[in-house]
């Protein structure tokens, strides 16, 4: 008798899931486990933020509840467990006396220091982990280059290969029976966000869904059900709503969407409806999930260095906490800004314009250390994904890979061109909804103060 476990890490589907589909193939039995790490969802960022906090952790349960259901209908029950997942599989490797334990490689430090205890543990039982690929749209294999010879530039990168290297079929579900463990063991029940000490709070709006059939209903919908992506290009940028963008890049980073799927899908859709630039613009979105996982592999641990991966020698090392409260809450006294922060801290969610702006006017308004900010977008964002996440803090911080060295997001200007009449600000900010459009990103001192209790120098103003 062959057991396997299948720990699901960050890849919560059942499609496209190569580790999960050759434990099938592999055993006479299966187990699938998911472990809450105890040191991500009850633990603390260097600067004192949760490392997880309440809206990426509800998005969680939500797909380890929807992930439970889709194997129960494939005969197969997950075991859940809170703890450390090196020990906790390990305790029941040795329980069940499995053969393998299947997953797929994560490249970051944390991720990496636990899969490595977890494979040491796994050999003094002669027990092997077994490794897979879930999170990229290209294989490495497929690269023309190895990952230690990525370029560092996008546009270098993207043109070595989006018209030369094919991407993969998502993989199909083998044929074979699946066979659930034979043996009792207690699989534990998902936890609810009590457990991690935490709650909703007043205020709070469930934008995103978690799990990997609401991954696809909105993959269908994007493309299928309202044509979204004919416009994707023209409306990627706006900040009001809930179909500006995909809304695809939490269930990329948690994994209850593969790209590969996406791309095909994108592809199906572009035969019968049509491509355009908007429709390219998708798929250039996911080259940049690619190009900031090689990064990862190829940098290591540069990009949660202060000096980035151009290992820059001066860099702010400031962090004012008094600022950065007000930052963090949303009280900067600059309505564009405070707005974008809102709604992260009511949603775990922002869009591409608005991260960009809150982090340039952080590190170059603010001038506070940008791991901080970084720091706290990984504890709020529900889409948070190591690579991505500091790979765009190292490209505004202007320590990553960015070919001008100085980017810098002028405010009011930005204010201005994306949210002219002043909507986006007057709905998360309902304080300065009396405000007319014309005034409405420079309202007065009384007004700032009336939801801030802050006023930010004129300088910043600029």
């Amino acid at each position: 008798m062959v057991r396997g476990i299948v720990w699901f890490r960050n890849d919560l589907r059942i499609h496209d899931n190569e580790a999960f589909y050759d434990a099938i193939k592999s055993c006479d039995e299966i187990l699938p486990i998911y472990i809450f790490d105890e040191r991500i969802f009850r633990g603390y960022t260097k600067f004192g933020f949760r490392k997880a906090d309440r809206h990426r952790t509800r998005f969680v349960i939500e797909s380890i509840q929807n992930l439970k259901n889709n194997l129960e209908s494939l005969g197969l029950h997950l075991c859940i467990r809170i703890g450390k997942p090196e020990e906790e599989i390990y305790s029941i490797a040795q329980q069940i006396k499995s053969s393998w334990v299947f997953c797929n490689r994560e490249r970051t430090q944390e991720e990496v220091d636990v899969q490595d205890a977890l494979e040491s543990s796994l050999w003094t039982i002669g027990q092997e982990l077994r490794y897979y690929r879930g999170k990229m749209l290209y294989h490495t294999a497929d690269l023309p280059f190895p990952v230690t010879q990525t370029p560092d530039i996008f546009t270098n990168f993207r043109k070595e290969v989006e018209k030369f290297v094919s991407i993969r079929k998502p993989i199909a579900l083998p044929e074979q029976t699946i066979r659930p463990l034979s043996l009792s063991i207690d699989h534990g029940q998902v936890p609810s966000l009590s457990d991690f000490n935490l709650a909703e709070e007043n205020g709070d709006k469930i934008v995103i869904k978690g799990g990997e059939d609401a991954a696809i209903e909105q993959l269908e919908q994007y493309l299928w059900g309202t044509d979204r992506v004919q416009s994707y290009f023209e409306t990627r940028n706006q900040l009001l709503g809930t179909d500006f963008s995909s809304r695809f890049s939490a269930y990329l980073a948690k994994g209850c969407l593969s790209p590969k799927l996406v791309y095909w899908k994108l592809k199906a859709y572009e035969e019968e409806r049509g491509s355009n630039k908007s429709t390219y613009w998708l798929f250039f979105e996911l080259l940049w999930r690619d190009f900031f996982r090689l990064m990862a592999k190829k940098h290591g641990n540069k990009i949660f260095n202060l000096g980035g991966i151009a290992a820059k020698p001066e860099i702010n090392q400031i962090a004012n906490w008094k600022i950065i409260d007000k930052w963090t809450q949303g009280k900067t006294g600059i309505p564009f800004i405070d707005a974008n922060m809102i709604e992260l801290n009511s949603t775990g969610f922002m869009s591409n314009r608005g991260r960009q702006n809150v982090a340039s006017f952080f590190i170059k308004d603010l001038k506070q250390n940008w791991i901080v900010g970084a720091e706290f977008f990984e504890s709020m964002l529900i889409d948070y994904d190591p690579c991505s996440n500091y790979g765009n803090w190292n490209y505004i911080a202007g320590v990553g890979c960015d070919p001008r060295e100085e980017r810098y997001f002028n405010i009011m200007t930005q204010a201005n061109r994306y949210d002219p009449d002043g909507e986006y600000v007057k709905h998360w900010l309902p304080q300065l909804a009396h405000i007319n459009s014309a005034n409405i990103h420079y309202p007065l001192d009384e007004d700032r103060k009336d939801y801030c209790n802050a006023s930010v120098p004129l300088s910043l103003w600029k």
